[in-house]
């Protein structure tokens, strides 16, 4: 270990208590991109993003805008002669906060306790964000960064990056890289340190089923006139066989099957199904669905899956005997190689408005198509990234999927030329992301900062390109 290593190492150990204050001042800022622009709290958190980066010493920082868009921030430090350029990413908007009254502390108070930080957006994603700020610091402190970094943090992730085009086409000539360093993803387990080599995608679609033009006393039409909501749970339940698995015509017809060597990765991962379901919060005898024949691990990252996320007809809150006039959902199918989001969503879109019950009036929306990325995980920057993870965790490093999506990642990869990309996070399985009580390992915090400075560090000796 160099001793310029050394001094980074412990500049980020003196400051972790500073790093940690500043993440739970950006943590405290309600940066729900679901809230469409102008949105202030957007335009707060970018600007608190864009401070940071000039108080530890990044250059050109500058709040970038498209037309329509959540900010994007962007700074800069390249002057590493001779050495790799890293494009570093993160995403500083978040999540809705969800249901106040299942909060044991309010969401935008960020609260340590037992070791972990619980507040909406500590660990998806400021503190991909924070760990990288955090490394630099280290770093610029001791006189510079061993590599050129570009960093680029999102303010429209949770939302599927939907200007993600129109920002490439913008300031495309900004983001010549070597390697992508994305920080978004998870850790197969607390204190296991885990690269993403693949990604599913998503196709969301909104549908409507209408049958009346206005709601109906359930006593006096109930029997004669058919119910527009049980119409659409009759519907939304054919979309998936006994097991869960899509039971569209055609949608599962250009799945990529698995090669033998992400079989031989998949096999060496750990796995217990008491944990698997203590992690999830299933309650006792609720089974693990799935198509028969995949193991958990390919169900959830190299196999299509639906979810409804949202259903809505009726509150229960003033809900009278009616026979409601219409019923509506939203209709998630995440997807894999070498799925094609728009014909899925076509598929889709077409079976739900031939296939209600009674005659019903269906109406299908595409919302967005994401498409999914996978990368064949070997080569230098790889290997570099195994040594790294391993210097800051203490334990070998493992590969996995992920069931989720990025909409930046693939992208970006192809506008750059195929560079590698390297995907590493900090959720664990019981992190919360997405629901209430989200929370940060803080061991595992100080872990990541630990391997972004050792990254650094390997990805400095790498030819550029």
């Amino acid at each position: 270990m160099s001793a310029k290593v050394t001094k980074a190492l412990a500049h980020a150990a003196q400051n972790l208590g500073a790093t940690l204050d500043a993440l739970r001042e950006l943590a405290k800022i309600p940066s729900v991109s679901a809230e469409p622009p102008p949105n202030a709290e957007l335009a707060r958190s970018a600007a608190e993003v864009a401070a940071w980066m000039k108080r530890i010493g990044l250059e050109r920082v500058e709040v970038l805008e498209v037309p329509g868009a959540h900010p994007y921030v962007y700074g800069e430090w390249l002057h590493a002669q001779g050495a790799p350029t890293l494009l570093l990413y993160a995403h500083h908007d978040v999540q809705p906060p969800g249901r106040p009254t299942h909060w044991k502390t309010p969401a935008f108070e960020p609260t340590e306790r037992d070791g972990r930080l619980y507040g909406r957006g500590v660990v998806d994603d400021k503190a991909g964000a924070a760990i990288h700020f955090a490394a630099i610091d280290a770093y610029l402190q001791q006189g510079g960064l061993p590599v050129n970094v570009k960093l680029v943090i999102d303010g429209e992730e949770e939302i599927g990056s939907e200007h993600l085009g129109e920002f490439l086409a913008t300031y495309r000539e900004r983001l010549s890289a070597d390697c992508i360093v994305l920080t978004d993803t998870a850790n197969l387990a607390a204190g296991l340190p885990s690269v993403t080599y693949a990604l599913r995608g998503i196709v969301i679609v909104d549908v409507e089923v209408a049958g009346l033009d206005h709601p109906l006393h359930s006593g006096m039409w109930g029997g004669p006139i058919p119910d527009p909501v049980m119409a659409m749970c009759k519907l939304l339940a054919g979309l998936v066989d006994e097991h869960g698995k899509l039971a569209i015509p055609g949608i599962c017809d250009r799945v990529r099957p698995l090669t033998p060597s992400d079989r031989e990765r998949l096999a060496r991962l750990p796995y217990e199904e008491a944990a698997f379901r203590k992690d999830a919060g299933l309650l006792d005898g609720v089974a693990i669905a799935g198509e028969p024949g995949f193991n958990t691990y390919e169900l959830n990252w190299h196999r299509p899956s639906l979810t409804i996320s949202a259903l809505e007809a009726a509150p229960m809150k003033g809900a009278s005997n009616q026979i409601v006039n219409s019923a509506r959902a939203r209709i998630g199918v995440r997807t894999v190689p070498d799925m094609d989001g728009r014909e899925v969503a076509a598929l889709l879109s077409r079976h739900l408005e031939t296939s209600a019950p009674w005659g019903m009036r269906v109406t299908a929306k595409v919302h967005s198509v994401g498409g999914w990325w996978s990368t064949t995980p070997g080569g230098p920057a790889f290997e570099a990234c195994e040594r790294a993870l391993k210097s800051g965790f203490g334990v070998d490093s493992v590969y996995i999927g992920c069931g989720g999506s990025i909409p930046f990642v693939e992208p970006f990869a192809r506008v750059l030329g195929g560079v590698p990309a390297l995907l590493v996070g900090l959720e664990d399985p019981i992190c919360n992301a997405h629901s209430e009580n989200e929370s940060l390992l803080l061991s595992d915090f100080d872990k990541a900062i630990k391997s972004a400075i050792h990254l650094y560090d390997e990805l400095s000796r790498l030819p550029r390109g």
